[in-house]
């Protein structure tokens, strides 16, 4: 038996009113009170009528002075009445609304959340330790109260989902077929992340903003095999590239001596000459001439 679908609520302005009016009515009230109290007193409590009118006013400037509020600049108020959502109020300043209404604020300033350090499998298995930083904002506040229970909690857990789920699509470093790593495409690792986690949280009524990666290393058991690795890496790659600037120093200089008609080279003596270049230039130490008086046959 299938679940019923979520109903999710949408924001919508509220009726209510601006709290400078009604200070001026809480005012009338308050003279209306004194001056029927003054009448009683001065009259012994026997005027019933400015009696009725004392117990009015004051009832009333009960009530009104319950409804007020404030709000500050991007902050609103879900406004509720037993229970039934009426809406919602983004006016800054001071506010009223009848006093039987509930008021639940809720920012809707800009967001920092860094995550924790999690340790995660990468797309090889590699254990890695990846964390990441959120921007994110509120923007329909009865999703946000209404939706979800909890929605910063809400939000907490769903960046630490979406960095997991990312984690387990890229190789840490040196992926195949020029894929992207988590390394070396920080971009467009962290625009997936915004992507994903939007897509978590839009039920909460929660925009995201941006989203970086803020941690990224290896976990601390293959860390120095890692570094190990990648040192034999840099070498090889230094080595290869060594290599072929030799190659074309060396095929250079022979175009020079063929084109120049400086010496004569047989084969033999060509790959002798080339073989000593090679040691020349792709040795780890200076050369050491050796002064040859004799001929390369004897």
């Amino acid at each position: 038996m299938s679940a019923a679908p979520l109903h999710k609520t949408q924001e919508r302005p509220a009726q209510t009113s601006n709290g400078g009016l009604m200070l001026l009515v809480l005012l009338g009230l308050l003279a209306a009170a004194v001056w029927s109290l003054a009448t009683v007193i001065v009259t012994d409590g026997e005027s019933g009528f400015h009696a009725l009118v004392l117990v009015v006013t004051s009832l009333a400037f009960t009530l009104v002075i319950c409804g007020f509020y404030t709000l500050q600049p991007n902050e609103a108020a879900a406004i509720t009445l037993f229970g039934n959502y009426k809406g919602t109020d983004r006016t800054p300043g001071l506010r009223w609304v009848l006093p039987w209404y509930t008021r639940k604020k809720i920012s809707l300033r800009v967001r920092n959340v860094t995550g924790e350090k999690l340790k995660v499998n990468d797309r090889r298995g590699n254990p890695i330790e990846i964390a990441a930083v959120v921007v994110w904002r509120v923007t329909d506040s009865a999703s946000a109260l209404f939706d979800v229970d909890e929605y910063q909690s809400f939000v907490d857990i769903q960046i630490e989902t979406a960095v997991r789920e990312i984690a387990s699509h890229f190789a840490y470093d040196h992926a195949e077929a020029d894929e992207p790593t988590l390394r070396g495409d920080a971009d467009q690792v962290s625009a997936l992340l915004r992507e994903k986690l939007q897509e978590r949280v839009s039920v909460a009524g929660v925009v995201i903003d941006e989203t970086k990666l803020s941690h990224l290393a290896y976990a601390p058991e293959i860390a120095s095999a890692m570094l190990r690795r990648q040192q034999a890496e840099a070498v090889l790659a230094a080595r290869r590239f060594i290599v072929q600037g030799a190659v074309e120093m060396v095929q250079h200089a022979l175009e020079q001596l063929s084109e120049r008609d400086i010496v004569k080279l047989d084969d033999e003596r060509r790959a002798t000459m080339v073989s000593n270049l090679l040691v020349v230039l792709c040795g780890d130490r200076d050369a050491q001439p050796v002064v040859n008086t004799g001929s390369l046959y004897q």
